[in-house]
């Protein structure tokens, strides 16, 4: 019985280029079919995606489409580690360079992780934690949507003088007493954004003394009978500074999500001034809107 020459042909090396060379040609007949080991199962396709070289389109840009559409659709999923960049690239037949830009924007998009050492390489990171904004639930809440345990750890709790921002949020005057609650969100044990809180005291007096580790939209409403029903949300994207990566746990630089928020009670009571700072490469913030132009809380 004769045996699969495919399965039994020693490994051929891969093409490597020399200075000045330009594009390698890699025969993908032989070579793969011997090379299965190297790659992933779900590494999409036998043969490399096609390449448009042309005014308007970038090699690593589409290189990172085709990468990230193969995690979008679970070809690739969480865990599972790619090729080596010098295999990777020679099966594109592209430059290691081109591929690490590709392989380095998908990092800053958090899809994928990259680690360095004998154990290291890139693998393709945990999903991002959705977070619905155009439903007013709180943290832990919308965790509980995912089947993931919400934590929180307080950073700060202590009764201030509102600023003039947070006083014409609030709607009260300036150096009234507010409730200051910084904490730091966890998702698991893993930090996923820090939360700033500030709440009228009038409004919810003895807050403080209360427990603060879990859902302060909860503890309002059983402790107060007051609960925000709406609230107007601006999105803007940061860095973290030094503080801010020490806590959730990224470099300095890395890119954050600050959400300003303003929350309202059903009788039109602003509850809450926040500003939260999420993750970038944990977290995606979710928006529905309409064509009908209707604001939140009208018909």
């Amino acid at each position: 019985m004769t045996s699969d020459p495919a399965i039994a042909a020693p490994a051929k090396p891969a093409p490597r280029l020399k200075a000045g060379q330009g594009t390698a040609h890699v025969d993908h007949a032989e070579p793969l079919a011997v090379r299965t080991s190297l790659w992933p199962p779900r590494l999409p396709g036998r043969r490399p995606p096609k390449i448009i070289r042309g005014p308007g389109r970038t090699v690593h840009g589409q290189i990172e489409d085709w990468l990230a559409d193969a995690i979008a659709s679970g070809q690739l999923r969480p865990g599972d580690r790619l090729p080596t960049e010098q295999d990777l690239a020679a099966w594109l037949g592209v430059s290691r360079m081109t591929l690490r830009q590709a392989l380095a924007e998908l990092a800053k998009r958090g899809l994928v992780t990259r680690a360095v050492g004998r154990a290291g390489g890139t693998f393709v990171a945990e999903p991002k934690l959705v977070q619905d904004l155009t439903v007013l639930a709180g943290f832990s809440e919308q965790l509980r949507g995912h089947g993931l345990v919400a934590g929180a750890r307080v950073l700060a709790a202590s009764e201030i003088p509102a600023s003039q921002v947070a006083s014409a949020a609030l709607e009260i005057e300036a150096g009234e007493a507010v409730y200051e609650v910084r904490r730091l969100r966890l998702a698991g044990s893993e930090p996923i954004l820090i939360e700033h809180s500030l709440f009228p005291a009038r409004h919810c007096p003895g807050l403080l003394e209360s427990r603060l580790d879990g859902s302060l939209y909860e503890l309002l409403e059983q402790k107060y009978g007051r609960r925000p029903h709406r609230a107007r949300e601006s999105l803007e994207p940061v860095t973290a500074g030094v503080r801010e990566a020490e806590a959730l746990g990224v470099a300095e630089g890395a890119p954050l999500m600050l959400v300003e928020r303003t929350a309202y009670t059903k009788s039109g009571t602003p509850l809450e001034y926040a500003r939260d700072l999420f993750r970038g490469d944990r977290t995606r913030l979710v928006i529905w809107s309409s064509s009908a132009g209707c604001r939140p809380g009208q018909v």
